[in-house]
């Protein structure tokens, strides 16, 4: 029998909930927790580990919920944010999972259940594309929405391209093992799926997308597409494509990875932009860090990771 324990009874014990993994995946080791206070540490890889929820949420001051395409510019991020408004010094929590499950969490009374573990905590802050965004301030979801970044496409390979994997079309070749972001939360998927069509018609998509996901040479994620590393790292893929900034990453920690280039006629830009949730409990923190996003620093370390930074469209 399935037994949940809730956050509030996990709050009334003065509990803190265990930090990230050490060893999965393995460029978070642990580190990437802002709860000062962490209590007890309990992981076992692969069977105990939580490494995209960060921080203590009992007693949190902000709350945020960030597309996991970010999470390797959080720690900066917080720690940069802190710095400028020490008061909010280990009461920051945040979760980097895919923006759709996000959203299905938000949906689902802001609760998600994880193995035996149920979290449910108001957001202050939802950042994804800024489409989205848009559409969800349209729709009262959100306010005050600030776009802040952009990114790019690349094809991620291992070190030294040892499957000569020069370009998109080379991705519909057969017997190349790919894995590939899930359209049914993953929003970067469609976009994706557009820069497909645009090398290779719908040809190219179907076959990536379609028939080599049906062959199983073509691993959709279960998560979010930090698995296209972990997989071509352990052999089990030879390419996918993620944004460049993740490519930038894992070489900045000296992982066996590289990036080939997508042209830009058939690459896509990203905009990423946040909102303070309707309803949020720390709606003035939450302006802060909006506000934040744009500054100097922050702008700083996400150009640090190969970010790009938004500029104003010209009216």
């Amino acid at each position: 029998m399935k037994h949940t324990f809730l956050l509030t009874l996990l709050c009334a014990a003065g509990l803190a909930i265990p930090c990230a993994a050490q060893t999965a995946p393995p460029w978070s080791r642990g580190m990437n927790d802002p709860a000062t206070e962490k209590g007890y540490f309990f992981n076992v890889a692969d069977v105990d580990n939580v490494p995209d929820l960060h921080g203590n949420p009992c007693g949190a001051k902000l709350v945020l919920l960030i597309g996991g395409n970010q999470f390797f510019v959080l720690p900066q991020l917080v720690a940069a944010f802190e710095q400028e408004h020490p008061e909010q010094k280990g009461h920051i929590f945040y979760e980097t999972l895919p923006p759709g499950i996000l959203r299905k969490q938000m949906a689902a009374g802001n609760a998600i259940t994880l193995g035996n573990l149920t979290i449910q905590v108001q957001p202050d802050v939802y950042e994804a594309g800024e489409r989205v965004l848009r559409s969800m301030e349209a729709a009262g979801a959100v306010s005050g929405v600030v776009p802040y970044a952009t990114n790019t496409l690349a094809i991620m390979v291992a070190k030294g391209n040892p499957k000569g994997i020069h370009s998109l079309g080379d991705l519909g070749r057969p017997g190349l093992r790919l894995s590939m972001p899930n359209p049914a939360w993953e929003g970067v998927a469609n976009q994706i799926q557009t820069a497909l069509r645009k090398a290779g018609g719908d040809a190219l998509e179907k076959t990536v997308y379609a028939t080599k996901v049906a062959m199983g040479e073509s691993r959709l994620t279960e998560i979010h597409h930090r698995q296209t590393p972990m997989r071509i790292l352990s052999g089990a893929a030879d390419a996918g494509v993620t944004w460049a900034s993740e490519v930038r990453f894992q070489q900045s920690i000296g992982n066996p990875i590289e990036g080939v280039a997508i042209p830009k006629g058939e690459n896509a830009t990203a905009i990423y932009a946040g909102g303070i949730v309707k309803g949020a409990p720390h709606a003035a923190t939450a302006a802060q860090w909006l506000a934040f996003l744009r500054s100097p620093e922050a702008q700083r370390i996400y150009r640090q990771y190969g970010f790009g930074s938004y500029t104003e469209p010209t009216r």
